[in-house]
């Protein structure tokens, strides 16, 4: 194994002054654009923009232990329980980002929380990359919505987004008895081997020194064995063992930011423990690809109602689907719409025949059909898809 990142750069708090750590976080936020393709990500690509009708939304904040906890919510109106998603964004966002997802998977039936933290830090609470410390900091939002009655609690999965990808994954693992399933994207599954692996490229070499720097200071480690073994605690690799949820793991093959070598580490440790996992590997997707890069978002959130579907609703009849959940027709029906829309601002003003065909035969029908689902009256998805504007499919290039 190379020599530790974290000391190969003299970076040290002492000494710098208020404007020299903004430049740093600057650059780091530079340096995060590029590993992402330099495109800003859009959290509504495919996703209802304003909150759909017969889904009611709020939000509230927590203290726990050392931790400020946001969640914004979403749920079905109506009575009674129902299968619920824990929801985190992607790191350097918050839940606020994620209301478009939320009230997706409320509109389709489910309770879904995003949350966010932040952390005790020197008398203030601050966003930092490693907020969770201690073990109930991990399972600090499932112990505030124990007491939900509309929380179904036989029934949670967790969803996550890179760094949420990583809360997701970990939270099954400190809670196997009360999640049921996880669906976790593009995550840093193993932190010590993503920092210190070989990469050829000299400019790299550079981004991933500054990203360790950053870690280390974020982590408040004092030596090297205490920052490799915080990397261990936050990485889902390390904990594979406590995993007993059924694990959906999506990645592009393209992502420059945590390879899908990632995911696949994950993927066959739990398949040498006898888990129940699948990998979705999505050609040409760049890291936080489904805010990207609409046709390729809206085959894996396809994926993931589909995985939410089986391990959450398996006592629920094909026939009658629970209230604001959309028919399999309907879903078509709503994607379809999507991906309209989407075609009408796209550089090339249409959506070919071949992605028609992927679309179609990840619903289950023929390239026909698929077809025809784009010429299918918006009467079922009325209201559920809104306008997008142009702007939203624009890529902002550094």
């Amino acid at each position: 194994m190379h020599a530790p990142l974290a000391y190969s750069l003299s970076f040290s708090d002492k000494g710098y002054t208020r404007h020299g750590l903004l430049l740093i976080r600057l650059l780091i936020i530079v340096v995060a654009l590029w590993l992402s393709a330099c495109q800003l990500p859009n959290h509504y690509l495919i996703h209802p923009r304003q909150v759909p009708e017969q889904v009611i939304a709020w939000s509230e904040d927590f203290q726990s232990g050392q931790l400020l906890i946001h969640l914004e919510w979403a749920r079905p109106a109506g009575s009674g329980s129902f299968p619920t998603v824990l929801v985190h964004p992607e790191g350097g966002k918050t839940a606020l980002e994620m209301k478009g997802v939320i009230w997706d998977l409320a509109h389709r039936g489910y309770v879904a929380i995003a949350a966010d933290y932040k952390r005790l830090i020197d008398g203030e609470y601050r966003r930092n990359t490693f907020a969770w410390r201690e073990n109930a900091d991990v399972t600090a939002a499932l112990k505030l919505i124990s007491d939900r009655t509309y929380v179904d609690q036989r029934r949670i999965a967790t969803l996550g987004f890179s760094q949420g990808g990583v809360f997701s994954l970990m939270i099954a693992a400190h809670a196997p008895d009360r999640i049921k399933a996880v669906v976790a994207y593009y995550p840093v599954t193993d932190f010590e081997y993503w920092l210190n692996k070989h990469r050829p490229n000299p400019i790299q070499r550079l981004v991933y020194r500054i990203i360790s720097w950053h870690f280390r200071r974020e982590s408040g480690a004092e030596t090297e064995e205490q920052f490799r073994n915080i990397l261990r605690r936050a990485s889902p690799l390390c904990h594979a063992k406590s995993i007993r949820a059924p694990v959906l793991l999506i990645h592009g093959d393209r992502d420059k930011a945590a390879s899908a070598e990632e995911s696949r580490r994950l993927a066959d440790r739990l398949t040498e423990l006898g888990r129940e996992v699948k990998l979705m590997v999505v050609p040409g997707a760049v890291h936080i690809f489904n805010f990207r890069q609409p046709e390729k978002a809206a085959l894996a959130w396809e994926a993931t109602l589909q995985w939410l579907e089986r391990h959450l609703r398996t006592d629920t009849p094909a026939s009658s689907p629970p209230h604001g959940q959309l028919t399999r027709q309907q879903r078509q029906e709503a994607v379809s719409i999507r991906l309209t829309q989407i075609a009408q601002f796209s550089a090339r003003g249409r959506i070919s025949q071949p992605k028609r065909h992927i679309l179609a035969e990840g619903f289950g029908a023929t390239s026909q059909n698929g077809t025809r689902a784009f010429k299918t009256a918006k009467g079922a998805a009325a209201g559920y898809s809104p306008g997008i504007e142009t702007g939203d499919f624009f890529a902002v290039v550094l």
